[in-house]
């Protein structure tokens, strides 16, 4: 005998539906803008390398998310990567002066 899913499986699952689509966007986003800037190559080239990537980094995102243990975990692991990479971006465009002396 199977049991049917409570509504918080549902909400469970839809919120992790939501995080997936959302946070992979904006991950793939933040990366694809990064690699833009700093891959070695000329800036048309670049930017098409670093938009092909976004795919992948998208689908590596949805992995993660539906892999976690828990939906806290995978929104930490999600934001901390959105984090990484926009630090990153940051100083790559110059506005976060990492290493910088004043």
């Amino acid at each position: 005998m199977t049991r049917s899913p409570t509504l918080s499986d549902r909400a469970a699952v839809a919120a992790r539906v939501v995080l997936a689509a959302g946070g992979g966007y904006g991950v793939a986003g933040l990366a694809t803008a990064l690699l833009s800037l700093i891959l070695p190559m000329p800036r048309a080239e670049a930017v098409t390398t670093a938009t092909l990537a976004s795919f992948a980094i998208m689908v590596g995102i949805v992995v993660v998310v539906f892999a976690a243990r828990s939906l806290g975990r995978a929104a930490a692991i999600v934001g901390g990567i959105a984090c990484l990479l926009g630090v990153a971006l940051l100083a790559v465009i110059g506005l976060f002066p990492l290493g910088h002396a004043p």
